[in-house]
């Protein structure tokens, strides 16, 4: 059943790529990344009375920079990037995160890089060479830029998860409270940016609901159940079915073929964050726990 549950899981993820592309025919990218934030927490604050967890809301100075860049920066460039780049692409880039997360943590947290985190490396910055196409540069750079400050985002809330996270924290409480901090601040930097052009489609209104129930609060529900049943370790390599699972749909629903550079760059950034992951599964090692975004 946990394993059950994570494939399941997984293909949320993975598809909700497709799904949020699919979206912004009908809605600007800032204001359907404020619509999905918001929508998550309309449905997660009442999970919280109904499952008997605490209402009470976190301490500002650490749940606000939280959904800043949980939030905020992590759901607003990838929506971003989507609207310039290919949904597959764009899901294997932010999927770097945990490659950024070696990155920040060796001088913030003192984790020095070991092991497979190496080869790591060198596979994930090879892959972003390929898909960056350098021999062919032709000026197109928006949606990689915004995919990797996604990524960065991403794995930024991670360490101030891990630094700042008041002892007690409930992990379903801070996800549903920073994501309406957060997402009232999309809300305010669509309104600048974004033309307030919104159509009201089925389309539109099924991709909401897919974020609000199946990508937030099912998710949430699913990664508890997986993580709390199976090894952090295990659990984190079954994540990396979602990236496969958005290039995979893409290819097959929309008809974005990536090709030969970026196609090899995706297969070296994919081998990168199996090798993370695997090293991982050793019992002295924790796996930093992914946001359930995508």
């Amino acid at each position: 059943m946990p394993v059950s549950a994570l494939g399941l899981l997984s293909l949320i993820w993975g598809y909700n790529w497709v799904v949020m592309k699919m979206a912004l025919v009908d809605c600007p990218p800032l204001l359907f990344a404020a619509l999905r934030v918001l929508g998550g927490a309309v449905v997660l604050l009442p999970l919280l009375r109904a499952l008997g967890r605490p209402l009470a809301v976190p301490s500002l100075r650490y749940i606000l920079p939280l959904g800043l860049l949980q939030s905020t920066g992590f759901v607003g460039f990838t929506l971003w990037a989507l609207e310039y780049g290919g949904a597959g692409k764009t899901a294997i880039l932010v999927y770097m995160m945990p490659i950024w997360l070696i990155l920040f943590a060796w001088p913030l947290l003192g984790d020095r890089i070991h092991g497979l985190q190496w080869p790591a490396l060198f596979l994930a910055f090879g892959g972003l060479f390929f898909i960056l196409e350098p021999w062919h540069f032709h000026g197109r750079l928006q949606g990689t830029v915004m995919a990797l400050l996604s990524g960065f985002c991403w794995a930024a809330s991670a360490l101030w998860q891990k630094r700042m996270s008041p002892p007690g924290t409930d992990l379903l409480n801070s996800t549903a409270w920073q994501m309406l901090f957060g997402g009232i601040v999309l809300g305010v930097v669509a309104v600048i940016v974004d033309p307030v052009s919104i159509h009201w489609t089925p389309r539109l209104m099924e991709a909401l609901v897919y974020n609000a129930v199946l990508g937030n609060a099912l998710a949430w529900i699913l990664w508890g159940y997986a993580l709390h049943r199976l090894p952090s370790g295990v659990a984190g390599m079954g994540t990396l079915l979602a990236p496969l699972v958005g290039v995979l749909a893409s290819w097959g629903q929309l008809g974005e073929r990536p090709g030969s550079g970026e196609a090899a760059g995706m297969v070296l950034i994919f081998l990168s964050l199996v090798l993370v992951s695997w090293q991982h599964l050793r019992p002295k090692e924790e796996m930093p726990i992914p946001s359930p975004q995508e």
